[in-house]
């Protein structure tokens, strides 16, 4: 199948939006090249540039739902994080978004105004560092808690989206052999259930979660407050823990790596217990909501890597994490994790 234009589509979208008021002097790439979804910046000769997001996986509905649902949140944020998101462009008090369509494809095009940035985290963490953050993301948590009843509701959730994959695992929609295909569901019906048991619908609360904090997606003010925060292809609303997984990769011993891997043994360091003691005493966390960390991480494999993996990541990282995912993640989830250690470190 022949690539879509993206500099094109991305030119049809700004076209549209404003028409001829203003013209792009030039369109460039400033994806990361891990995903399959492109950034750009796009200059022009009359105004300050914007970036525009283009996505063609997944489903457009549920790309406009998200990024509605951010824009709010962006926008009702209270200090100090009023500023802290990238906003949207609006057109007619509503959300701007571009869709390309061509016979059997579409595209998508979200457009932001440029976010200022300060400092990034060093590669590997220090321990004033993983303290700092563990009271920060603990703080941010709590203005996006604030917020919740605020925003548009989602029409997605953990359990939807667990019983969306086991559909496409029964109609051959994944690919796998029957060892594999078996894994998928045992660990899928393992959530379900552990999800169940913890009340998650009625007793957890719901809050909007970025999911994704590599160290490359936000910048922080010198004494470790963030500052700004970009790359918003893993939101969603869905409880607070399940942004965890990220930062106990971010304050690991290994520290951050070019060549990554989503092994489960970083919820169980001793530094991301550092982080999470800090975390708990600014927004302490409940015992159903440390025993559904594990259940994040392995939602986390299944809904990021098995299901969407093949159409978000480029095809070298979605083969390799994949593979890891039943060699290593799934195995190592039952065997290394004890949240016991967890409940001890917060005396819970």
């Amino acid at each position: 199948m022949q690539k879509l234009d993206y500099k094109l589509i991305v030119k049809l979208a700004w076209k549209e939006f404003d028409g001829d008021r203003h013209e792009i002097k030039g369109v460039y790439d400033v994806s990361m090249q891990v995903s399959t979804n492109h950034v750009y910046k796009v200059s022009f000769y009359g105004r300050e540039p914007v970036f525009a997001k283009l996505s063609e996986y997944g489903n457009f509905e549920d790309f406009r739902e998200d990024h509605i649902i951010l824009n709010n949140l962006a926008n009702n944020l209270e200090h100090p994080y009023n500023a802290f998101l990238a906003q949207s462009l609006v057109k007619r008090n509503e959300l701007y978004i571009y869709r390309y369509h061509e016979v059997d494809r579409s595209a998508w095009v979200v457009f932001y105004n440029p976010i200022r940035l300060k400092n990034k985290l060093p590669r590997r963490l220090e321990e004033k560092h993983i303290k700092k953050l563990g009271r920060e993301l603990a703080r941010f948590h709590k203005a996006c808690t604030n917020v919740t009843n605020q925003l548009p509701a989602s029409s997605k959730n953990v359990i939807t989206d667990i019983q969306k994959l086991k559909r496409s695992v029964s109609k051959g929609e994944i690919k796998m052999c029957v060892a594999h295909k078996d894994m998928i569901l045992k660990h899928a019906d393992s959530l379900l259930n552990n999800a169940d048991k913890l009340n998650y619908t009625t007793e957890i609360e719901t809050i909007p979660v970025l999911v994704d904090w590599n160290i490359g997606n936000f910048s922080i003010t010198g004494d470790g407050k963030f500052y700004s925060r970009w790359d918003y292809d893993w939101f969603r609303m869905s409880s607070r823990v399940m942004d965890f997984y990220f930062f106990s990769r971010v304050v690991s011993d290994a520290g951050d790596k070019t060549v990554f891997s989503y092994l489960v043994n970083t919820l169980m360091e001793d530094r991301f217990m550092m982080f999470l003691k800090e975390y708990h005493k600014i927004f302490p966390l409940t015992v159903p909501e440390v025993q559904l960390i594990k259940e994040a991480y392995r939602f986390f494999i299944l809904n990021y890597v098995i299901k969407d993996g093949p159409y978000f990541f480029r095809k070298q990282y979605s083969n390799k994490l994949i593979k890891e995912a039943y060699d290593t993640y799934f195995p190592a989830l039952d065997a290394n994790y004890r949240v016991e250690k967890i409940l001890k470190t917060l005396k819970l």
